[in-house]
C-alpha cells in the first residue's frame, strides 16, 4: 500500500449499527507521525521466518492506535530518541503463514489464526528504539528472536545498557495506553484491542 493510504476495514455486519472502534481505519503510521520511522521485518526475507510477506514498507494501524503511538514517540523525541517500527499491522493471512512456518514458536510467541492476532487487528505494534539519527539502540534481542532472552525483563543473556533501553521503551509505550508483551520485548498491544475487529486487507 502506498504511504499515505487509509483503508476502511472490519465494518460491522449488514444490519447493524457500526462503533466507533469497528469503524476505525487502518491509517499510515507516517500519516500521523512523519517522524516515526519505519522498516518492517516481513517486507524482504531478512526475518526469522526467512521469507518475505508483505509488498511494501507501510506500516498499518487503526487510527486511535497510531495516534498513540505518536504520543509515544513525542514523549521519547524529547529524550533524543525515536521510534522505529518492525511490524504493525499484519493481514490474517500472513499471520497464517507465520503459524505454518514456525510451529517451534506457536506456544509463547504466535497466535493461532483462527483467534487472531492483535496485529491483524490493527491494534498492535512491534517496535524499537533510535537514536536522533535513526540508528538502532542495544536492545536485549533482535526482532523475533523465540528464546527467553527477548522476555520482558529478563537478565541472562543481556546486558545492562539493553535492559535500560528497553525499559525506557516500555515507560514510553505504557504512558501512551500500551501494554507489553511478556514474551517479547518488543510487542505492545493498545489496551482496548479487543474492541477492533480482525482484517485481511492487504499488506
Amino acid at each position: 500500500m502506498c504511504g499515505g493510504m487509509a483503508v476502511l476495514v472490519g465494518a460491522a455486519h449488514a444490519g447493524h449499527s457500526h462503533t466507533p472502534s469497528q469503524t476505525a481505519r487502518l491509517v499510515d503510521v507516517r500519516s500521523v507521525d512523519r517522524t516515526i520511522r519505519v522498516e518492517l521485518s516481513y517486507n524482504s526475507p531478512h526475518n526469522a521466518f526467512g521469507r518475505r510477506f508483505y509488498k511494501s514498507n507501510t506500516a498499518l494501524l487503526r487510527e486511535p492506535v497510531a495516534r498513540r503511538l505518536a504520543k509515544a514517540q513525542a514523549a521519547l523525541r524529547k529524550r533524543g530518541l525515536g521510534l522505529k517500527v518492525w511490524d504493525a499491522y499484519r493481514p490474517t493471512s500472513v499471520q497464517r503463514a507465520l503459524w505454518n512456518a514456525r510451529p517451534d514458536a506457536r506456544r509463547k510467541y504466535l497466535t493461532h489464526p483462527r483467534k487472531g492476532s492483535k496485529h491483524s487487528r490493527g491494534a498492535a505494534v512491534d517496535v524499537t528504539l533510535v537514536d536522533a539519527s535513526g540508528r538502532e539502540l542495544k536492545m536485549p534481542t533482535p526482532h523475533d528472536e523465540f528464546s527467553p532472552r527477548a522476555h520482558r525483563g529478563a537478565l541472562r543473556g543481556v546486558n545492562s545498557m539493553a535492559r535500560r533501553n528497553a525499559r525506557i521503551l516500555e515507560r514510553a509505550m505504557r504512558s501512551a495506553g500500551f501494554i507489553p508483551n511478556r514474551y517479547e520485548w518488543w510487542h505492545f498491544s493498545a489496551r482496548d484491542w479487543a474492541r477492533f475487529p480482525i482484517a485481511d486487507a492487504s499488506q
